[in-house]
């Protein structure tokens, strides 16, 4: 009786020394790869007029005084995007901004930065945060909401879309003027959104013409009015 009290006795503390440094290991194995040193923009290519590194965060901004000609973009250099595991803090200041993936550089004559692909939105207002849009790539893909498959029926793109929530619930998981968590999962043709863990869409692209296996990640400051964008805590699986 001793010994097995003895032995159950070691099992239990062994046991509360495991969980107390388990969590431990789980934040380190969960973060994936860090794109950004939170102090430069090494590894992206932007408009320095308009991006930089501050205050632990890569920032977009224009302002009266600096307005951009057109939608622009910061491109991660370090690798291009095919199945994948996307999470980054954002916090938005006026007007419209997304996340590029599996995405391209636009063709044709322009400074480097004009980006096209998928997009995972967001915007300071509330309408468009969580959608799939397709930057210069079939527009709006995805609505908050839904999850929608491409097809092509005829030579013409149709969405097939099913509702799983509400757009207006969901979208107040959005906070205004406040660093939000984005996942963006990418496996084959299947995507997901998720703004502070809540499912906003996903899209399954059926348009084998279309569709991209890979491409690269960038992240939009929107024409427009004067607006300022950040993103931290970026990381990839």
């Amino acid at each position: 009786m001793k010994i097995t009290h003895f032995s159950t006795l070691f099992t239990y503390l062994l046991s509360v020394a495991m969980l107390a440094v388990a969590p431990a290991f789980g934040k380190k194995s969960e973060g994936g790869k860090s794109l950004f040193d939170g102090k430069t923009l090494n590894g992206w290519n932007g408009d320095p007029k308009f991006w930089k590194a501050a205050d632990g965060a890569i920032v977009g901004q224009t302002t009266k005084e600096t307005p951009t000609k057109g939608n622009t973009f910061i491109i991660w250099e370090d690798g291009k995007l095919t199945d994948f595991d996307l999470t980054l803090e954002f916090k938005i200041e006026g007007g419209n901004s997304g996340i590029q993936y599996r995405s391209f550089v636009k063709p044709g004559k322009h400074d480097g930065w004009r980006i096209g692909g998928y997009q995972a939105d967001f915007e300071a207002g509330d309408r468009y945060s969580g959608i799939c849009y397709g930057e210069g790539f079939r527009g709006i893909l995805s609505d908050r909401g839904f999850h929608t498959t491409l097809t092509i029926d005829g030579g013409k793109l149709k969405k097939n879309a099913k509702k799983f929530g509400d757009s207006k619930e969901i979208g107040k998981a959005v906070k205004k003027n406040d660093w939000n968590s984005y996942r963006i999962t990418g496996k084959g043709y299947h995507f997901t959104h998720y703004i502070n863990d809540v499912k906003t869409t996903e899209l399954t692209d059926n348009d084998e013409k279309t569709r991209r296996a890979d491409g690269v990640l960038a992240f939009q400051l929107h024409a427009g009015p004067p607006m300022k964008v950040s993103f931290r805590k970026i990381h990839l699986k």
